[in-house]
């Protein structure tokens, strides 16, 4: 049995804790607590009534109240109600889950001089966070490696090649070409490199092949990637999904992308006038390019390992019962018990972490101002508009754009949550048990996600 606790605070307000995450707190409303305001309200009807066989603002008042005194006294006692509710929660500094849930009671008398009302709570739970793992979580460190380095300058000077026409069919053309199927209705033109089919056997029909052939293909199994097929026939995902048709592919063009000469030229539509200079410095700005996308994936597999590593090994319960019934009303629909029990298995775990990044904010002095978002909605701005060739902004544009983009409460909400992520972070690498392991982005790529 509960130990029942019974805390008097005011007059007109009691808590009864039920146990650590469940009270009850009952408001007693007293007539002279609303009568004032319901008179000054029902003799403001009566000045602007217009009710047939009176003239404007000599409406007896006995039927002024009978027509309107129940809805105003009704909707004086729920805003009393409410506004009770809150300041007593805020006043007893009470960490709540949810919103209160009033419990059922019998029909109201609303002849009555004083009205009772109670509502159930749940209380956030007590608990420490321990940060310190016995096993230390992985940090990593990814580096871009000689080979990812020399594809992607061969990558550059693909792109910033010519093209030059051919007769036949090599390993590295680029063929120009149509998928036709009568029966499916398909015929969508594009251009292609063998590289991207799944088979081998499938890239050698089209070596030595000229324009004008035809190559006869299976749909199942000609791609690693179903988003791959849907490209190359121009179709719905759901009519790719287990595909199994010959599609003919008729050949139009046959190109080879001669490469790009690794010179002053290249560089500088690269990167702008005599930012780099030779192969050396162009390797090390890929290098710093690449190796700045990669601390981004790096820093979110950390947040995600010591969110799980948090969330598995920080342990109280929850008002679980309470939530369930919460539930069922807080949503947009209404949601019966099995569908609301249901709902809560789901996001019991993001409950949970949401309530442990509370404490952990709350213990490392975690703070976000308004300069913060602006200055990161600057930087955003300043980097969208750099891909556009926009290098150089000036500071009142990118405030006008930032003040657009801030005028949107999601998206300023969006870059708050994204920055105490940020600051979460590193209290985490601050503060957490971890050990650095550097490798190749393939590398990580394997060990994270596996061989896809």
């Amino acid at each position: 049995m509960p130990d029942l606790r019974l805390y008097i605070i005011k007059m007109n307000i009691t808590r009864e804790n039920v146990d650590a995450l469940n009270a009850v707190v009952k408001v007693d409303i007293a007539k002279e607590d609303y009568s004032d305001k319901v008179e000054k309200i029902l003799t403001d009807y009566r000045k602007t009534a217009n009710i047939p066989g009176f003239r404007k603002g000599h409406v007896p008042m006995g039927m002024v109240k009978k027509q309107y005194g129940k809805a105003v006294l009704v909707d004086e006692v729920n805003k009393l109600l409410q506004d009770a509710l809150n300041k007593y929660l805020t006043e007893e500094k009470l960490d709540v889950l949810g919103q209160p849930l009033p419990k059922t009671q019998d029909e109201i008398d609303w002849n009555a001089d004083k009205f009772s009302f109670e509502f159930e709570l749940g209380l956030a739970p007590e608990f420490d966070v321990q940060l310190k793992s016995k096993k230390a979580i992985t940090q990593y460190n990814i580096v871009a490696d000689d080979k990812m380095i020399d594809e992607q300058i061969e990558r550059i000077q693909k792109q910033y090649g010519k093209l030059v026409s051919q007769d036949t069919v090599e390993k590295d053309s680029e063929i120009t070409g149509a998928y036709t199927n009568e029966e499916k209705e398909i015929d969508n033109t594009v251009t292609l490199t063998l590289d991207k089919f799944k088979g081998k056997a499938t890239a050698k029909q089209f070596i030595g092949a000229k324009a004008g052939d035809v190559i006869t293909l299976k749909t199942k199994g000609l791609f690693d990637d179903e988003h791959d097929l849907m490209h190359a026939l121009k179709l719905g995902h759901d009519d790719v999904h287990g595909l199994d048709i010959e599609v003919n592919f008729t050949i139009s063009e046959i190109n080879k992308r001669e490469l790009a000469d690794l010179d002053q030229d290249l560089f500088d539509k690269l990167f702008g006038p005599k930012a780099v200079t030779s192969v050396t410095e162009l390797k090390a700005k890929i290098k710093e390019d690449a190796e700045k996308q990669f601390v981004q994936q790096a820093d979110q597999k950390l947040l995600n390992d010591v969110t799980e590593y948090l969330v598995e090994n920080t342990k109280f319960d929850l008002p679980a019962e309470f939530l369930t019934k919460w539930m069922q009303t807080a949503g947009e629909k209404e949601m019966d018990e099995a569908q609301a029990k249901e709902e809560y298995e789901k996001s019991e775990k993001s409950l949970r972490y949401q309530l442990i990044e509370g404490k952990l904010i709350e213990e490392n002095n975690v703070q976000v101002t308004m300069d913060d978002i602006k200055n990161h909605a600057r930087e955003m701005i300043k980097g969208q508009m750099a891909q556009f060739g926009q290098m150089n902004p000036s500071d009142k544009e990118l405030d006008d754009i930032a003040a657009r983009v801030l005028s949107n409460q999601d998206e300023a909400r969006r870059i708050s949550e994204q920055l105490i992520s940020q600051k979460l972070l590193e209290v985490y690498k601050e503060k957490a048990n971890l050990k650095v392991k550097e490798l190749s982005y393939e590398k990580f790529v394997k060990e994270v996600y596996g061989d896809k």
